[in-house]
């Protein structure tokens, strides 16, 4: 966990060696054979896989460590990463024979990661990022849509791996009036792992509950949840709390009643990983990237 606090006099930003250029790369991922976004030892993740076939595809002499806007759990699903790596172009082996790519250090990444990856994980693209750009704390934004097929749903086989089942008829009405309440600052201690040094206050921006009328996944409960930053394991938590309304056994009020807790609350299940997706990440303009990862950094560690 990074601990450290920008003081006045020294900028937000990393100081970066000259030679080095930042690349933002824009990822998706099944995450159902990963352990997590997260490099552990003996463990498939994102992270790991991603490092491994940068450093391949590149041939570079030296281990990168690629850093991501919201570090997923096992199983948890991504459309929208967001992540970025630092490298010495003078450090890269270049194209040897025509059609291999070019000298345009991002075309060239992408072009062989896209050749090299494993089918469950794709970087969309890759490009030089600006200057004071951070993925993880410059991100003013995070959504995560938590996908539910319930008694009233219309229930797909080939769905299985990003749609959670909850056997009963789900309330969307009710579950929508609780996710509302939530919205705004708030201490979300009842929802999540606490960690040392960590504060559990988020911004919640939008929290909303539809069940989807058209396409493969009508007839899905949608639960969309969007803040500048993420509690460990808060999303599921949120929705876990949301079910138990939808069905019956919680009440409005249980609901509201949480945001007064400041300890995880054991009334709650954490829903399974499956269902969640990281669908975005949003960033400010690029003139206010620095003062973004300042403030991040100051306030809200460590940040998912």
């Amino acid at each position: 966990m990074d601990t450290s606090r920008p003081t006045s006099a020294e900028p937000a930003e990393e100081r970066l060696d000259e030679r080095t250029v930042r690349l933002r790369l824009d990822i998706a991922y099944d995450g159902t054979d990963f352990s997590g976004w997260a490099s552990q030892p003996g463990l498939r993740t994102v992270q790991g896989v991603l490092e491994e076939w940068i450093g391949k595809t590149l041939r570079l002499p030296e281990p990168v460590m690629i850093t991501c806007a919201g570090r997923t759990d096992a199983g948890v699903h991504a459309r929208g990463q967001v992540a970025h790596v630092d490298i010495d172009p003078g450090q890269v082996a270049r194209p040897s024979r025509p059609g291999d790519g070019d000298h345009d250090l991002p075309r060239l990444l992408l072009r062989r990661l896209t050749r090299a990856l494993p089918d469950d994980v794709a970087v969309r693209d890759v490009t030089v990022a600006p200057p004071g750009f951070d993925a993880r704390f410059a991100a003013t934004q995070r959504r995560y849509t938590y996908r539910i097929a319930d008694g009233l749903s219309r229930q797909d086989p080939l769905l299985r791996s990003t749609v959670t089942v909850v056997p009963d008829e789900l309330d969307v009405s009710i579950m929508n009036a609780a996710a509302t309440s939530w919205r705004g600052l708030h201490d979300f201690a009842a929802f999540c792992k606490r960690r040392e040094g960590a504060t559990t206050i988020r911004t919640l921006t939008h929290c909303e509950v539809t069940r989807t009328t058209a396409g493969e996944r009508a007839g899905t409960i949608e639960v969309d949840v969007r803040a500048d930053a993420f509690c460990h394991s808060m999303v599921r938590s949120l929705v876990g709390a949301l079910v138990a309304v939808g069905t019956g056994r919680r009440d409005l009020n249980w609901a509201q009643g949480l945001l007064q807790h400041r300890d995880r609350s054991g009334d709650i299940s954490v829903m399974p990983a499956r269902g969640l997706c990281l669908e975005e990440v949003s960033y400010p303009p690029d003139d206010q990237l620095v003062a973004r990862v300042h403030e991040a950094r100051a306030t809200r560690e460590p940040l998912r």
